[in-house]
C-alpha cells in the first residue's frame, strides 16, 4: 500500500508491507545508538550498519549469506524532532567529562536551535552505514543538523527508494546446499542428479522502517540453481532446468532428468581426481512500492564429484 504519512508536520512517501519485526527500535536520531545486520555463519561480507539512525530492519532474510550488495548513498538526514524538543534535547545533553570551556562553546551552538523555536518545521540530523568506507566521507559533507519548514524533504533526506537500498543491503539467504545423486560417486555416461538441500523458507524479505514515517520492503524467492559442471563441454553435458532449485532424484522419475551434468569422462585425470562443480542459488528480487528493479541475489558453492568408469571384461570362446 503507499500512502501519505503525516509526522509532527512532516509528509512523506509512505510504503507500507507487513514484516517481522525481531529488533527493537534504537533510540531518536543524532543519538550515539547502532544497530547492526547480517551476521551468521557463512556470511563474509556485511551490507549496512546503522549508525546515528532511528531506522530499523526486520524480517526473515538477515542473518543468512551476503552478496555483497552496497546502500548508494552511504549517509543521509532522517526527520527528528520539532524545534522545541530538539532545543530540549541538546540543553540537557551535557556529559560530565565535557570540560567547562566546551561547555560553554555548547551553549553558544545552542542559538541555532533557539532561533527555531516557534517556527514550523523539523531538525533533520545525520544518520550513517558504517560498514560503508566512503561513510565518514560523506558525512563530512552534510550539516548535523538542518530545519526544514513542514512538507518538506532536504537535500540528502532519506527517501522510500534508500530505505529499499538498506532492506536490499541487509538482504540475505541461505548458502547453498547441494544434493546430488549418485552422492558419493558419480560414473561416464550416467547422469548426476542436482538439486537444492533444505533451505528453509523460499522466500527471504527484509524490511526497512522509519518508525512513523515510511517503510520499504525487499523480497528474495528461490527460483533456479545454475550449474557449471567444473570441466569442459567435451567431457559433460549439462542440463539446466532447474527451477525451484532443482527436483531431488526418484528412482522412479529417472526418464526426466532435467537438471544435472552427465559427465562424459572419468575424473581420474583431473586435480585430486574429481570435477569441482559449482552451483549458484539465483534468488529473484521484488521491491513492492519501488520504481526501481533489483537485480537477483546469487550465491553459489562447490562440491567434488568423482566420476569413475564401468569396467567390463570379455570373456573369449573356451
Amino acid at each position: 500500500m503507499i500512502g501519505r504519512t503525516a509526522v509532527a508536520g512532516l509528509a512523506l512517501l509512505a510504503v507500507t508491507s507487513p514484516s517481522v519485526a525481531f529488533a527493537a527500535p534504537p533510540g531518536g536520531g543524532g543519538g550515539p545508538e547502532a544497530t547492526g545486520f547480517q551476521g551468521g555463519e557463512g556470511n563474509e561480507k556485511v551490507g549496512v550498519v546503522l549508525k546515528d539512525s532511528r531506522i530499523v530492519v526486520s524480517g526473515n532474510g538477515t542473518g543468512g549469506k551476503s552478496d555483497g550488495y552496497r546502500v548508494k548513498r552511504p549517509c543521509w538526514y532522517e526527520p527528528g524532532g520539532n524545534a522545541e524538543d530538539m532545543l530540549k534535547k541538546q540543553e540537557g545533553s551535557k556529559p560530565e567529562w565535557i570540560p567547562e570551556t566546551e561547555w560553554r562553546r555548547h551553549l553558544d551552538d545552542l542559538k541555532q536551535f533557539k532561533d527555531k523555536v516557534g517556527k514550523e518545521g523539523n531538525w533533520w540530523t545525520r544518520a550513517y552505514n558504517a560498514a560503508d568506507p566512503n561513510a565518514l566521507s560523506c558525512l563530512a559533507g552534510l550539516e548535523p543538523y538542518v530545519f526544514v519548514p513542514p512538507n518538506t524533504t532536504p537535500p540528502a533526506g532519506i527517501t522510500v527508494r534508500e530505505l529499499a537500498d538498506i532492506a536490499r543491503a541487509a538482504l540475505t539467504v541461505p548458502k547453498p546446499k547441494i544434493e546430488v545423486n549418485p552422492n558419493v560417486k558419480s560414473y561416464v555416461n550416467l547422469d548426476t542428479w542436482v538439486w537444492l538441500g533444505d533451505t528453509g523458507a523460499k522466500t527471504r524479505s527484509v524490511t526497512a522502517t522509519l518508525p512513523g514515517v515510511m517503510s520499504a520492503t525487499v523480497t528474495a524467492t528461490l527460483g533456479s540453481l545454475q550449474i557449471k559442471s567444473g570441466t569442459t563441454g567435451d567431457r559433460a553435458d549439462v542440463k539446466q532446468n532447474c527451477a525451484g532449485g532443482g527436483k531431488p532424484y526418484s528412482k522412479g522419475e529417472k526418464d526426466r532428468f532435467s537438471c544435472g551434468v552427465t559427465y562424459r569422462r572419468a575424473s581420474a585425470d583431473q586435480p585430486r581426481g574429481v570435477y569441482t562443480m559449482t552451483v549458484t542459488a539465483v534468488w529473484p528480487v521484488t521491491a513492492p512500492g519501488v520504481d526501481f528493479d533489483y537485480a537477483p541475489v546469487q550465491v553459489s558453492a562447490d562440491r567434488d564429484v568423482a566420476v569413475g568408469e564401468v569396467q567390463s571384461v570379455v570373456k573369449g570362446d573356451e
